[in-house]
């Protein structure tokens, strides 16, 4: 009788587990390097997002009403942090037209997504992303250009309200380096190299490249950079101002994932005015800049989360932040 018992007790979990909960705690580990393993953990945390195949993989295809073919999306790395890995790992993860669909797609997704606070995106070890697919536009001609408007892609994705952190490993060139900028934060292994090589090809940066890297590094190695296409270390990035760490390969990823928690602990009221007001400083002159800050400081107050963050801080505990 008591063996029954047992038996029967056991069956109802295995259930539970398979059928009621299949996507609470259980761990995937993506291979970094032989030997590294980085464990992904997957708390489904809205019913919006539906356990994938892959254990310790979730996707969010009934949101986008497609199952995407060249990102993975990883929910809940860490408590309110989303992945997206790039996947076309044959091509380098070359930027091509559906990538960025799906990629511009799944940020929208995640952005309106209240269980997530910050992303991150990352390739693999040999490539964030080699650049755009040159196939794609080998035979092109202006107007076929022109009428693809591939750019209003990356202008959709710019407007992305929470914080994103790229984690970066090989090769970041063309589209993919000007894909890292975009970013908010760039974590980077000891191996990748940066670089705008499109000059080479007899074409320029189309994506912000001339933009958004002579803001980020200075005028002087910009242009060498655009005009040479020279690719630079993540050393020479770092002291360039391009990235903000650098770090052994094997953790990479690890360390943009702790950095996109630390900043989802934080009020997400609070960290999308504050990026609000800093990616205004690159449009605007200082006064006007000045003058949209103050707006988004006052705005604060008429949050729940800037009363309980003042509030544990008089307590001498930790605040407890649900974005209102």
């Amino acid at each position: 009788m008591a063996t029954n018992v047992k038996r029967n007790f056991y069956i109802k979990i295995f259930y539970t587990v398979m059928f009621v909960s299949p996507c609470l705690l259980l761990p995937a580990f993506v291979p970094l390097k032989a030997g590294a393993l980085f464990p992904l953990y997957c708390f489904t945390m809205s019913s919006r997002i539906r356990r994938s195949p892959d254990a310790g993989i979730c996707d969010i295809s009934v949101t986008l009403g497609m199952q995407p073919q060249f990102i993975i999306i990883h929910q809940q790395v860490a408590p309110y942090v989303a992945h997206i890995q790039l996947n076309r790992p044959k091509e380098l993860n070359a930027l091509n037209l559906q990538l960025m669909s799906e990629l511009r797609d799944a940020l929208k997704a995640l952005d309106a997504d209240d269980t997530v606070r910050a992303i991150v995106i990352s390739g693999n070890e040999k490539a964030f992303a080699a650049g755009a697919d040159i196939k794609q536009m080998a035979d092109k001609t202006a107007i076929d250009m022109l009428n693809i408007d591939q750019f209003s892609t990356w202008d959709a994705i710019k407007k992305t309200k929470k914080p994103i952190i790229a984690g970066t490993s090989g090769f970041v060139l063309g589209g993919g380096c000007e894909l890292a900028m975009l970013c908010d934060m760039i974590v980077a292994s000891e191996t990748t190299r940066f670089g705008q090589p499109e000059i080479k090809l007899g074409i320029m940066p189309g994506a912000g490249g001339t933009q958004r890297l002579t803001r980020a590094v200075g005028k002087a190695l910009a242009m060498e950079m655009v005009l040479t296409g020279r690719m630079i270390s993540a050393t020479e990035a770092l002291q360039a101002g391009l990235i903000n760490k650098v770090v052994p390969v094997e953790l990479y990823l690890q360390e943009a994932v702790n950095l996109a928690a630390e900043i989802a602990e934080k009020s997400p009221i609070a960290v999308k005015l504050a990026k609000e007001a800093v990616l205004k400083a690159f449009d605007t002159t200082l006064e006007e800049g000045l003058h949209f800050e103050r707006k988004n400081f006052y705005l604060l107050f008429a949050s729940q989360d800037q009363q309980e963050g003042m509030q544990a801080f008089i307590e001498k505990r930790p605040p407890v932040f649900k974005g209102k």
